[in-house]
């Protein structure tokens, strides 16, 4: 029986040893890249559940929260023509391309305001960028296919979701917001009961 979502749990188990031995931010940043590089090279491990847009904005999905809220791991889903306002994180994070492709306008904070740098670049499949208030830590984020649903895999040195971070709103004022997380439930990573019965040859 294959276990899908082993390379998810792998990713958890990584990033916790990982952050078990050092909060030395470079090199948590490191580390940690390589070992989402490793998790997006294929993206069959993730449920459908935790790909399918909204309507209305694109959709953040909670797939793991460290106990300690040391990090988090978070599935962003973007329909076409969706995108994030101008936004900030506070806290380190790595971004990796799962499907699709995206599209970041980066800015840079100027006296209290983030500035367009009028530069933009699109991450592919594969791509992996850093964010944080030392490495920079404003952009714009959206999908660059117009006719297809792009996902990305977010890891956060924070549970996400729950810190109080800042944007622009659309008249162009800075606010504070909490994103939160669009699901109700997170992939069932523990449960390996059904190989572990295919192993010893039990019903």
């Amino acid at each position: 029986m294959t276990d899908r979502i082993a390379p998810l749990r792998g990713f958890v188990r990584s990033m916790t040893m990982l952050l078990d031995q050092t909060s030395n931010e470079r090199t948590v940043l490191a580390q940690a890249r390589a070992h989402l590089a490793v998790l997006i090279a294929d993206d069959a491990w993730l449920p459908p559940v935790f790909t399918t847009p909204r309507s209305d904005r694109y959709a953040q999905y909670l797939l793991h929260c460290d106990p300690l809220e040391r990090f988090s791991v978070v599935s962003f889903v973007w329909g076409p023509g969706q995108r994030t306002p101008v936004h900030d994180h506070t806290v380190w994070g790595l971004v990796g391309v799962l499907r699709g492709a995206e599209n970041c306008d980066e800015f840079d904070l100027q006296d209290g305001r983030p500035v367009s740098t009028g530069r933009s670049h699109v991450m592919k499949r594969g791509d992996i960028e850093a964010v944080s208030p030392t490495v920079g830590d404003w952009h714009r984020v959206s999908n660059a296919l117009p006719d297809a649903v792009s996902v990305s895999i977010h890891v956060y040195g924070a549970n996400i979701g729950a810190v109080r971070r800042h944007r622009l709103d659309e008249a162009g004022a800075l606010i504070d917001f909490v994103s939160g997380y669009d699901n109700t439930q997170q992939p069932n990573l523990w449960d390996r009961s059904a190989a572990v019965r295919a192993a010893a040859g039990l019903a």
